[in-house]
């Protein structure tokens, strides 16, 4: 994990670790003084610390001090999720505790364990030989099916999302919050937001376990196999349609090297990295999922990008009003245009 202590003044980057040394005694098993807690880099959401002891190490994630945008950085959501799947098919950190009480760090937090392993940020892999690329991605593969094959009612999350069409929920919730964050017109976002309300699909009756945000950098990896040990940043899990985080992925892949914080393949050859095709990828995915094929492609693929884009407006927001998690942050609201741009090119070429 890359991580960087908090050298800023910002309330983001702030935590009273003796409160929360005392606060942790007791309710956290085994957990001992002193203390001292390190910001971990990247991550535009949920400002995230290790924590070191004597004893152990930890993982504390908080939501981000000030005001928020309704249902933004739900750690408590994160937190029953991920103690929902522990000992699942789907690897997750251990989950120890959540305080729900604000005012013992300014805002809502929880403690997990801190795990050993390897977070890759670029999409192409370029640390690894062909072999090991092949490796990682058929394990995203896996994992991905794992998760949408979790059992919801044994698991305890039937309440965990609304029922209806999660693209019609999808689409209000995150035109609301793009609206809600904007910072200035932008004509491709509004014209994306346009087609999207005219092309929902109809409801056709799938509903799993989604992550939100599956991607590469969400992964953690174990420190020589091409294993998942932790899917990470559970934040904007719900039950929904499988197919959004499948798209969500795709979706990235299409981007450039460098959009933002989020490292995609465009122009890049594939096959000579050993990495799968998207007609690969999700042709392995739908045999995982006993699925013969996927219809309205260009439209999961075009929300995944107005989604991606609304989120990044956000976080632009929360750095004009000073309350962001990365000193990145800022420099994030530029990508929103082009993020839109290439959803109307895949509307253009695929729909």
């Amino acid at each position: 994990m890359n991580e960087a202590t908090a050298k800023s003044e910002s309330p983001v980057d702030k935590l009273d670790v003796a409160r929360l040394e005392s606060y942790l005694k007791g309710r956290v098993e085994g957990f001992s003084g002193p203390v001292s807690a390190t910001k971990f880099s990247g991550g535009q959401s949920n400002p995230t610390f290790k924590l070191s002891t004597p004893g152990r190490t930890y993982v504390l994630r908080r939501q981000p001090p000030g005001k928020l945008l309704k249902s933004a950085h739900a750690v408590d959501r994160e937190f029953r999720v991920m103690r929902a799947l522990q000992d699942s098919a789907v690897p997750v950190p251990r989950v120890m505790h959540l305080c729900e009480d604000r005012d013992v760090l300014g805002s809502m937090f929880y403690v997990m364990e801190y795990c050993e392993g390897r977070i890759y940020w670029d999409a192409a892999l370029p640390e690894l030989d062909n072999s090991q690329r092949s490796a990682m991605y058929e394990e995203m593969s896996r994992v991905l099916a794992a998760l949408h094959s979790v059992e919801i009612e044994a698991a305890g999350l039937t309440d965990y999302g609304k029922p209806g069409n999660y693209f019609e929920r999808q689409f209000e919730r995150w035109q609301g919050q793009y609206r809600a964050s904007e910072l200035q017109p932008i004509a491709a976002m509004d014209q994306l937001i346009q087609w999207l309300g005219q092309h929902l699909p109809e409801d056709d009756g799938r509903i799993a376990l989604v992550h939100g945000d599956y991607r590469l950098d969400n992964i953690m990896f174990h420190p020589s196999e091409p294993r998942a040990i932790a899917v990470l940043d559970w934040e904007l899990s719900t039950l929904g349609h499988p197919f959004a985080d499948l798209a969500y992925q795709c979706m990235q892949l299409r981007m450039p090297a460098d959009s933002g914080n989020i490292s995609g393949l465009m122009g890049v050859d594939r096959k000579a990295l050993g990495i799968p095709s998207e007609h690969e990828y999700v042709a392995r995915y739908c045999a995982r999922m006993g699925i013969e094929r996927i219809d309205n492609w260009a439209f999961y693929l075009a929300f995944s990008f107005f989604r991606l884009a609304a989120i990044i407006q956000g976080v632009a927001k929360r750095a004009a009003d000073g309350n962001a998690s990365s000193k990145n942050a800022a420099r994030l609201g530029a990508f929103v245009e082009p993020l839109a741009q290439l959803a109307l090119d895949v509307i253009a070429k695929e729909a």
